[in-house]
């Protein structure tokens, strides 16, 4: 198989129904019906009904897939539910059936229990009143935006904009019988924000309730509680009849002392297996134990044992003494004190509970600001509470868990590797952005509101879009147009948002310096740059399955951006690019929005033509052109290093980004499926080209010296394969030049990029 065999043809508009929605089926069912978690197994019973309501919506026809409105009947405003690859299901998060909270509220009031009928509460005078206590109280909570429109009713009501609050009462009422539009009461207000945190206390005391017994740890506790135990009075019977020096067995007739001991043996055998199931080794007859137990019946029995019988409890014998001593002795008794101390350490799932009383004294819907004490190891009043011994230790599954509720600035989340990956940056950070962006808002109420509204916001997931159209953008949603009346865009408002989108390009740059941007993190980057007045062209990754070969406008202004930080750069020299002839192509206009079809056009083919692909369509033809449009941008790299203004250290991120080369060439040794390795690889490749395009000649020239060491580091296989990516990178830096085929003339140096329609040269291990 090739390398673009390996290349799996993702979700399209055109093969919807066809063998991905069939594998996402397959894949939830399978799930469903064979783990052996319970909750698991739940949750994918819940993928595979929203999996199921796509296949139908597909089929009726009231999804349309690659549209900004899938579902007919709703329109781009209301929060549609996603499924993995951009499929709405046809569900809107908004909807389903009443939550606790609802229900609660119905019965309180005394109305019935449907939206329609809380819809009506909450604009009576009662219900308005208590919108506007949750208002200035802050104890509520948005998790989808539309939780956020009836506040803005009651907002605008109580502010005199009548009008806006009836316009909006107006777009929204047709659908109060189906999505709840009100807050959920919370019993405190919204955290810090300056702080973030992955989990509440509340999630994270839920998933360690979840960790169940290990039915393998469990047995073992039991081997060695019970089991060890009854085959060492085995064995002491047998070594009573027994010559251990020359290994004969029944050297003497057992007397009626020994026979007692026999079957008081085998009466607690019978009870001991009746009571201790998890373990089973005892049960099977080609185990030691099993031998000398079924030997002992047949004794007591009055049947002879035959000579091969007698051979093989002497064998049993013999290499037992001969493993752990005869039991009593003083390597035996060592031995056995251990194995009574593992034995006796509480489980996982015990310490589990100690920590799931811990976390149950805090409040449960927001991080915690001090995770140490949750953490300590079990005090005697925990002892007699639970039974677990004291001082013991927490381990360190259990840890990692519970850190996910810290609530710290993302910077110290970062460094403690509680956020270990860029993607899991991006969840993060609307938290952060949330109140950047409100501060637009100088009533407070109003930007308490919108702070929450924004970190609900950046929760929605992307829709399949295909035609370049863009993902619905929070001023379309009718509740947030009914009070932009009230934004301002003060320079104070400005300051603080280009002050918090610098720290946060910094946080994403020096965290993870070997990884290109995640959409979502682009998305809140983007929110800021409007916020601070800056004018960026962000751009996100697309997707190699649904590319339809054309690109917007501001890819086009992504390279040109490009160009004025990296021109007469190593990067422009080892990617080969003339940034300057591109300058000429837009005549020096610093809109991009304002490009030509025709300059758009010419980049598109220059990504094409550099890539060396035609115009026949697949997925592999196509992340090579995607791939020659993230260099010709740097993927926001220039961004952040020119208008952002980011200022890291470039040499630290360049030898980091190098590092996770090594790391990702290292695991496609061996590995059936290498691409997605070799992918990264180049990625990770391009970030420390740039980074080293930044560094001043010294620095340069000492992290090239470097790499070598780094690489020695690896298998030797990793050396070979990237010593032509690195003699190629040195030769460029010296004044070298790629030819078209992206090698030295004397073919010793190559151009590392990670998309090709054939063989990737980076797995051939030379």
């Amino acid at each position: 198989m090739n390398d673009n065999e390996e290349q799996r043809r993702g979700p399209t508009p055109e093969s919807a129904d066809g063998t991905y929605i069939g594998g996402q089926l397959a894949r939830a069912l399978r799930t469903a019906a064979t783990h052996e978690d319970a909750d698991t197994r739940r949750r994918a019973e819940l993928r595979l009904g929203r999996w199921r309501q796509v296949l139908h919506g597909l089929r009726d026809g009231s999804l349309r897939i690659g549209s900004r409105t899938p579902v007919a009947e709703f329109p781009a405003w209301v929060t549609p539910e996603v499924v993995r690859g951009g499929f709405a299901t046809g569900a809107a998060s908004a909807g389903g059936p009443l939550l606790p909270h609802e229900v609660e509220l119905a019965r309180r009031v005394g109305v019935p229990a449907d939206r329609r009928a809380l819809f009506e509460y909450h604009l009576s005078d009662a219900g308005l009143a208590e919108l506007t206590t949750m208002l200035d109280s802050g104890h509520y909570e948005v998790t989808v935006p539309e939780e956020a429109a009836l506040l803005a009713v009651a907002w605008s009501a109580r502010a005199g904009e009548q009008a806006a609050a009836l316009e909006l009462l107006e777009v929204i009422a047709p659908f109060a019988d189906r999505l709840r539009f009100a807050p959920r009461p919370t019993s405190a207000p919204a955290p810090d924000p300056s702080t973030a945190y992955r989990r509440t206390v509340g999630e994270a005391r839920a998933e360690v309730a979840r960790r169940p017994p290990k039915r393998a740890i469990e047995a073992m506790r039991e081997a060695l509680a019970v089991w060890n135990p009854f085959t060492d009075e085995l064995l002491t019977l047998w070594l009573d009849v027994t010559d251990v020096d020359t290994g004969h067995v029944l050297t003497r007739s057992p007397d009626p002392g020994w026979r007692l001991r026999g079957r008081e043996l085998l009466d607690r055998y019978e009870v001991l297996a009746a009571e201790h199931r998890l373990c089973g080794k005892h049960r099977d007859p080609k185990q030691n134990q099993s031998i000398l137990r079924t030997a002992l019946a047949d004794v007591l029995a009055g049947r002879p044992l035959d000579a091969r019988r007698l051979g093989l409890v002497r064998h049993t014998i013999v290499s037992m003494v001969g493993r752990r001593g005869i039991p009593g002795s003083a390597e035996h008794t060592r031995l056995r004190e251990r194995q009574a101390d593992d034995a006796k350490r509480p489980m996982h799932h015990e310490l589990a509970r100690v920590v799931v009383r811990r976390l149950g004294d805090l409040p449960q819907d927001a991080g915690t600001t001090d995770t140490g004490a949750l953490l300590g190891p079990v005090t005697t009043a925990e002892q007699e509470a639970t039974g677990v011994p004291a001082h013991a230790e927490i381990p360190v599954a259990i840890r990692q868990l519970v850190e996910r509720a810290l609530s710290a600035p993302i910077g110290t989340l970062i460094e403690r590797g509680i956020v270990p990956s860029a993607e899991v940056l991006a969840e993060l950070v609307p938290q952060l952005v949330a109140s950047t962006t409100a501060q637009a808002y100088p009533e407070a109420s109003l930007r308490a509101l919108m702070s929450a509204h924004h970190r609900a916001f950046g929760n929605r997931r992307s829709l399949l879009l295909v035609n370049l159209q863009h993902q619905v953008r929070a001023e379309e949603l009718p509740w947030v147009a009914a009070v932009s009346g009230r934004r301002e865009h003060g320079v104070e408002a400005r300051e603080q948002a280009r002050t918090v989108l610098t720290r946060l390009g910094e946080l994403a740059l020096t965290g993870f310096p070997a990884t290109i941007l995640p959409n979502p993190m682009i998305a809140q980057l983007s929110a800021l740059t409007a916020g601070a007045g800056v004018r960026v062209p962000w751009v996100e990754e697309l997707a190699a399955d649904i590319f339809m070969g054309r690109f917007s406008r501001k890819f086009l202004g992504a390279a040109v951006l490009a160009g004025e930080v990296l021109e007469g750069s190593l990067y422009e020299r080892y990617f080969d690019i003339d940034y300057a002839a591109m300058a000429e192509w837009v005549n020096g206009d610093p809109d991009w929005r304002a490009y030509s079809d025709a300059s758009l056009a010419r980049f598109g083919e220059m990504c094409r033509s550099r890539g060396g692909v035609g115009t026949g369509w697949s997925v592999a033809s196509n992340g090579v052109v995607l791939e020659h449009a993230q260099i010709l941008t740097t993927h926001n790299l220039a961004a952040l290093a020119g208008p952002v203004r980011v200022e890291p250290n470039w040499a630290d991120l360049a030898r980091r980004s190098f590092t996770a080369v090594c790391r990702l060439t290292a695991r496609t040794q061996g590995n059936p499926r290498p691409l997605g390795m070799v992918k990264d690889a180049a990625y990770a490749w391009r970030q420390m080209v740039f980074h080293l395009s930044l560094c001043g000649e010294a620095e340069r020239a000492a992290v090239e010296s470097w790499l070598d060491d780094e690489t020695a580091r690896y298998p030797d296989h990793v050396g070979r394969r990237l010593a032509p990516a690195v003699f190629g990178l040195r030769a460029v830096a010296t004044g070298a030049r790629f030819n078209a085929r992206g090698t030295l003339d004397d073919g010793a140096g190559r151009r590392l990029v990670g998309w090709t329609t054939s063989r990737h040269w980076l797995l051939e291990s030379r």
